[in-house]
């Protein structure tokens, strides 16, 4: 996220937001997302720890990075009761505050489409995973049809102002190519909470390599 210490209204009406989206179908797009991670796991932008419920018996641990502090202390409640071993700490996306090539996979989940440098944050994501490792991803993208790609951009122009940093029309699978990384597994699928988020309609949930 774009600093979200700087939009705690935000971050409140984002619970709510997302907890509506977990009814309509995101929890199934989450347990897709972590099928067959494994290791110690680093989630960065973890939220209110969404995804914490969902991990596999495989992964030995979980480091949550977020820096919203409300965000922040309902993640650490979530993490009590996950399956797994949860740790959740005060971060950002760049520098994240992890050794080189200490992670067995990075997850990224509704969260590159706000961080300020996209590149820069999947060039830390590389550096922390250990080559062989993966990236998970699950993030609202460009539109592959060009019309309504045209309506993202002119969205976008007032979108990042209204939405702590979120942008509707960035290309995240191409973002995540340039970066090295090479893209094994992506589905594209259209999925709409509400009326008002119809700019972020596009979706897409993959698996990466780290060469």
């Amino acid at each position: 996220m774009s600093d979200p210490r700087r939009h705690p209204v935000f971050a409140k009406l984002y619970v709510s937001f997302a907890e509506r989206a977990e009814r309509k179908g995101a929890a199934g797009h989450r347990r897709e997302l972590l099928e067959g991670v494994h290791g110690t796991v680093v989630e960065v932008g973890c939220g209110h720890g969404a995804n914490f419920a969902r991990y596999p018996a495989s992964v030995d641990r979980v480091i949550g990075i977020e820096p919203e502090e409300h965000l922040r202390v309902l993640a650490r409640e979530a993490a009590r009761s996950a399956p797994v071993p949860v740790s959740v700490v005060a971060g950002l996306d760049v520098p994240l505050p992890l050794r080189d090539a200490s992670v067995d996979v990075a997850v990224a989940s509704l969260v590159l489409c706000s961080v300020p440098d996209q590149q820069a944050s999947l060039r830390e994501l590389r550096r922390v995973i250990r080559p062989g490792g993966d990236l998970r991803f699950y993030e609202h993208v460009r539109s592959e049809r060009e019309g309504f790609a045209r309506v993202q951009r002119i969205v976008d122009v007032v979108w990042p102002h209204v939405a702590a940093g979120c942008h509707t029309h960035r290309d995240t699978v191409g973002a995540i190519r340039r970066e090295g990384f090479v893209v094994e597994q992506v589905r594209a699928f259209a999925f709409r909470v509400s009326l008002t988020a119809l700019p972020v309609t596009p979706h897409t949930i993959g698996r990466a390599r780290r060469p």
